[in-house]
């Protein structure tokens, strides 16, 4: 959510920001909203206090002038109760269209409707050639036994998945990799709930707007798709310290997604699944953009230092402004390459949202003059599993048919080869 101010003194820098995002909002019906809204609110104010005087009055009054005062106590309390009334519909209205309004995306993010229109930034490895026919991930799993996608669908439907022996080894490890290298790089490490309220969602951005991707509970709750939004409601409510920033969390957590709109895309396999597990980057820092841009380059280079380690091929492109959330001020996404598709495909993603979060979740610190103001937050994808393991068992196949384990997991899962044949 923007400051209010901030969208009275820039209407016209909003409406742009709308246009690049391709969000639908009417920002003129907004500020008329809070123009009734401000006018109400004063009335509201002007009668409380007038109510407020003639209630002083009555202890002191004589009997006739109590009978008087009484009798305009009764007016004043129906003629309040009736503006509130107003002003609670204005109120409804008013905040609806807040939290349509999206933020300001970086000068930087190009123009473009959807994820045709990100652009490279920088790319890392030798995509791989090979002498034999390649195998697709679903191949691969289903002649080494390292996951049951019949089995899958029988008991969890659609999208189902049991994941097996060494693929489970490999997603274990990938977890224990990626946590070592942000720990040692001062994140905290947080396992956090999955469950959570609706006001956790749109505290982070998730709600409106993402209601058909959320799997809903019967008690009003909702199964989160990452566990940034658990994280960033952790100090909600609460005012820190410029000594404790930048706060940095590594939060770990089962995710769920209903992939609404994808049903033909990815149909089978570990690439697009509705429960999965996810390893996030969180991290809140001073209102500084200055800081927020280092913080998401350096949130995605943790990222980029370990997929070098697992020498998996990738690219970096920085979304345009039709493929950012409503919340991002900017974007990277990256990508690692897939043999059997012959190009690449979406692992991780870092993004940067100013206060759009931190305002709507009320986490405020007391800067060095002492002075109240919202934090910025970031986030990023660490690792998500199992979509980063298709990725690795298709560029490590080799001839033979077997598969050759990334150096760096290899002491975690115990072998160099991964050969059904000798298992």
């Amino acid at each position: 959510m923007l400051d209010i101010k901030f969208i009275r003194e820039n209407p016209d820098l909003i409406k742009e920001a709308a246009r690049k995002k391709k969000v639908v909002v009417d920002i003129d019906e907004l500020l008329k909203q809070d123009a009734l809204r401000l006018e109400k609110l004063s009335l509201v104010e002007s009668l409380r206090a007038e109510q407020n005087a003639v209630s002083d009055k009555i202890p002191s009054a004589s009997p006739e002038e109590k009978q008087e005062l009484i009798g305009k106590m009764t007016l004043l309390k129906e003629d309040l109760k009736k503006h509130e009334e107003s002003l609670k519909e204005i109120m409804t209205t008013w905040q609806t269209l807040m939290l349509a309004v999206p933020n300001v995306p970086d000068i930087s993010v190009p123009e473009g409707d959807d994820d045709t229109g990100n652009m490279e930034v920088r790319d890392w490895g030798e995509k791989p050639t090979y002498t034999f026919q390649v195998k697709d991930h679903i191949e691969l799993c289903e002649m080494h036994d390292l996951a049951d996608f019949e089995r899958g669908a029988k008991v969890a439907g659609f999208r189902g998945y049991f994941l097996k022996n060494e693929a489970v080894l490999i997603e274990m490890a990938l977890w224990q990799l990626f946590n070592e290298k942000l720990v040692a790089k001062g994140f905290t490490p947080m396992i956090v709930p999955s469950l959570v309220s609706k006001k956790t969602l749109v505290g982070t951005g998730y709600l409106p707007g993402g209601e058909d991707d959320l799997y809903r509970t019967q008690d009003d709750e909702y199964l989160a798709g990452t566990g940034e939004v658990a994280t960033m409601s952790y100090y909600s409510d609460e005012i820190l310290e410029m000594s404790q920033l930048p706060i940095k969390i590594s939060a770990f957590s089962p995710c769920f997604r209903r992939e609404a709109g994808s049903h033909s895309k990815d149909t089978k396999g570990l690439i697009r699944v509705h429960e999965f597990f996810k390893l996030e980057q969180v991290v809140l820092c001073e209102a500084s953009h200055t800081t927020s841009v280092e913080l998401h380059e350096q949130i995605t280079a943790n990222v980029e230092e370990v997929l070098q380690l697992l020498e998996l091929p990738y690219h970096v492109v920085v979304n345009c402004g039709g493929d950012l959330g409503q919340g991002q001020v900017k974007k990277y996404d990256i990508e690692v390459w897939m043999p059997s598709q012959n190009s690449y495909r979406e692992t991780h993603s870092a993004s940067y949202f100013h206060d759009y979060q931190t305002r709507r979740l009320n986490i405020r610190y007391r800067d060095t003059e002492g002075k109240l103001r919202f934090v910025h937050s970031l986030n990023n994808t660490a690792v998500a599993t199992p979509r980063i393991i298709a990725c690795i068992l298709e560029n490590n196949q080799q001839a033979d048919g077997s598969i050759k384990v990334p150096e760096v997991l290899q002491k975690y899962v115990g072998k160099e080869f991964i050969n059904n044949k000798t298992r």
